[in-house]
């Protein structure tokens, strides 16, 4: 018969005492391993959460953008009023200017675009949603009231960014409709 003495006891207790020590550290490493990865996905849903919020949010803004121009008759309007015109030098724009209505038309409209080509080029709408929306108008704004001649009516009011962020709106949108052929008019 084996004799139990007391290092033998002692022994045991430090051999089952380091086994349930290690069974315990594995055990708060697994719960700290799983907290972390916790966090990590509640971090990930939160950022997610933002994205969608500011989708959203630009979203919202594109749609009032829309209101304002398509829905509202001062606007509409504005735009009737000049998209006759295929204006080709800068003493025409001023010649056709002449007229109040026309000048306040031409404001109204030019810095709706103004306006838009600012949000556009700090990244707070996309020109995506232009392009599926807005491209006629857009481009007949552009193409028939200043393209032909801005250049020269910058020199001539020595003002170099004059209409310069409608220019950058309908520069960024052709050239989103270029790497998106599906969508040229």
């Amino acid at each position: 018969m084996v004799e139990v003495t007391l290092p033998i006891v002692l022994q045991i207790v430090q051999t089952i005492a380091l086994i349930v020590g290690i069974a315990y550290y594995l055990t708060i490493m697994r719960s700290q391993q799983r907290t972390r990865e916790l966090t990590l996905e509640s971090q990930e849903l939160a950022r997610k959460s933002q994205e969608h919020a500011l989708e959203t949010r630009h979203t919202q803004m594109f749609m009032q953008i829309y209101n304002e121009s398509h829905n509202n008759p001062s606007f509409i309007d504005a735009y009737t009023r000049l998209a006759g015109y295929d204006i080709r030098t800068y003493e025409e724009f001023l010649a056709i200017m002449e007229d109040e209505d026309n000048n306040k038309a031409s404001a109204r409209v030019g810095m709706f675009y103004e306006g838009v080509g600012v949000l556009v080029r700090e990244g707070y709408l996309n020109i995506r949603l232009f392009a599926l929306l807005m491209t006629g108008m857009t481009r007949s704004w552009w193409e028939r009231i200043y393209k032909s001649w801005i250049e020269e009516g910058r020199e001539k009011r020595n003002f170099r960014r004059w209409m310069s962020e409608s220019e950058y709106l309908y520069k960024e949108l052709m050239k989103y409709i270029e790497e998106n052929p599906e969508l040229k008019t």
